[in-house]
């Protein structure tokens, strides 16, 4: 472990943190991304990714984050408090920041419950919906979440961070629409697609059985060729004068709906 301190953010490893920190290319290059926090950095370990490069400002962290376990191939890096807040994304992190080493995740290395319960979302734009959504399926203990066709880097500091560590505990695969359509139907996993026109209502759509919720972007919703491979298509009731909502809010009510038919069928 090197005791030195950093104070400077032209050193070589921080000018590379941030580096990785900003740039989806770099990212993608390298297979390495960062992961800040100690929640964060302990659903990474747990679920069995490698650190390469641990940061830590001891003015914050203290004696309240047990850095000093977290396994790194390169050791601990130890920063001032001035150049952990150039590359903290945000306050509140405990002090300790990561470089990690992304896993390959394909549909193939899903690994489904016997009923399974998957979200598809198609050209996801914004990091911190995709974030949230996350959130969500690890509450309503989604199988997997499916981005297909993404606009997004999924190893994107904002998606990771407003996950709150969700990216880690929830299978997440990118992939096409139409190896996604394909891989749903070779497992009989049926297709709900979330939209307003020639719909049903949420609730009134049996989701007790292998399920996938197809959500599209707020802007122009889903696609021609996932309306046609849908087995039904279902919507939430808008009773005011706007006609959507956030695709996270809507992607949790419809996951919820699924989890409450579920448990009223084991009762």
């Amino acid at each position: 472990m090197n005791n030195e301190i950093i104070t400077s953010t032209q050193n070589p490893r921080v000018k590379r943190y941030m580096v990785l920190q900003q740039k989806s290319s770099e990212r993608r290059k390298t297979g390495l991304f960062v992961v800040e926090g100690q929640r964060e950095i302990e659903h990474c370990l747990s679920t069995g990714h490698t650190i390469e490069s641990l940061f830590v400002c001891t003015d914050i962290a203290g004696e309240r984050v047990p850095y000093a376990s977290y396994p790194s191939e390169q050791g601990c890096t130890f920063v001032s408090a001035h150049v952990y807040r150039k590359i903290a994304y945000r306050d509140g992190t405990e002090g300790v920041v990561a470089i990690v080493r992304s896993q390959p995740r394909t549909l193939a290395s899903l690994q489904l419950s016997d009923n399974p319960l998957i979200v598809v979302l198609e050209s996801v734009e914004k990091p911190g919906n995709l974030g949230a959504v996350l959130r969500s399926a690890d509450a309503a203990k989604a199988d997997a979440v499916i981005v297909c066709d993404p606009l997004t880097d999924l190893c994107n500091p904002n998606l990771i961070r407003s996950s709150i560590g969700a990216f880690f505990t929830v299978p997440t695969v990118a992939c096409t629409s139409e190896e996604c359509i394909a891989f749903l139907k070779s497992k009989h996993i049926q297709i709900l697609t979330a939209q307003l026109q020639d719909s049903s209502l949420y609730y009134a759509t049996d989701m007790r059985r292998p399920t996938a919720i197809v959500m599209g972007t707020e802007s122009t919703g889903l696609t021609t060729q996932w309306r046609e491979a849908a087995d039904a298509h279902i919507r939430i009731p808008m009773l005011g004068k706007l006609d959507s909502l956030n695709v996270s809010v809507s992607t949790a009510i419809l996951l919820y709906e699924a989890v409450r038919q579920r448990l009223t069928a084991t009762d």
